[in-house]
């Protein structure tokens, strides 16, 4: 389908992505899930992946389809494993005939100085923090091409573009992920498929939450506090990127307007990488 014309449907009331099938992997709670929430409102139908209490996630997975009448299944595939990633992509297209947009969410963390460095850690989030992209992308690029339109979305970090000291496995693994990006966007070009990255810098997610409450407690002092404290270091806006903030920038990279828009990245980051 021309994507053209879905921007003129959208124009008369008709969502922007109708139709359209998406997978958001880590999209349970958090970045993924704001994503995941953009899509459905647009139109498209749903592939929910992630970890977390059965009954939560089904009560997520039925809030979207009844609040943007739409359809959204949830596949537990583990982002660890290769065959599950591409698994997921394989069952995806088995059962909705097709795959549009793939946004690679899922994301682990774990900071230690470089010497420190637990080797388990590392493999664990070089594993689901980049190479689950690679098997992913890897197995949905054929069924993209095929239909002449897709897009897929990395979400990387601002610590792919910049470092931060004991996180030497996420900078690595992120750093690698735009790079991946540029590379897919490259060899798609053309296509009708375009491959980008979204860098967020600080995003109030329940990880984050636990962050400044563990600041707060250590320092003795308060939420609000720590709060300032975690943005003044790094986020010139001192204000937190919101998970809905970000879905609506995934939603403008699958749009009309950002047909163009490939192998690159954009930073929603509060002015962290403008330093």
């Amino acid at each position: 389908m021309n994507p053209r014309i879905n921007f003129d449907q959208a124009t008369k009331g008709i969502p922007m992505l109708k139709d359209k099938v998406a997978i958001v992997t880590g999209s349970t709670s958090g970045i993924g899930l704001g994503i995941a929430k953009e899509l459905a409102r647009l139109g498209a139908n749903l592939v929910l992946n992630g970890f977390g209490d059965a009954s939560e996630i089904e009560t997520i997975r039925q809030g979207i389809e009844g609040e943007h009448g739409v359809r959204a299944v949830y596949d537990g595939a583990d982002m660890s494993k290769a065959e599950a990633v591409r698994g997921l992509i394989t069952a995806t297209i088995e059962k909705f005939g097709r795959l549009d947009i793939l946004v690679n969410n899922a994301g682990i963390q774990f900071t230690a100085p470089v010497d420190e460095f637990p080797i388990a850690k590392w493999d664990a989030i070089l594993g689901i923090n980049l190479s689950a992209a690679f098997h992913g992308i890897a197995t949905a690029v054929p069924q993209m091409k095929k239909q002449r339109w897709g897009r897929i979305v990395n979400i990387a970090s601002t610590h792919g573009l910049v470092a931060s000291t004991h996180k030497a496995a996420y900078v690595a693994a992120k750093h690698g992920l735009v790079g991946l990006t540029k590379v897919v966007g490259l060899e798609t070009a053309g296509s009708g498929v375009t491959c980008n990255a979204v860098c967020p810098g600080w995003v109030r997610t329940p990880l984050v939450e636990k962050q400044i409450g563990d600041m707060a407690a250590q320092r003795g002092i308060s939420q609000q506090q720590a709060v300032e404290e975690l943005l003044s270091e790094k986020q010139p806006s001192l204000d937190f990127a919101s998970p809905e903030q970000l879905g609506g920038t995934v939603a403008f990279l699958c749009s009309p307007a950002a047909d163009q828009i490939t192998g690159t990245t954009i930073s929603v980051d509060g002015g962290w990488t403008a330093q």
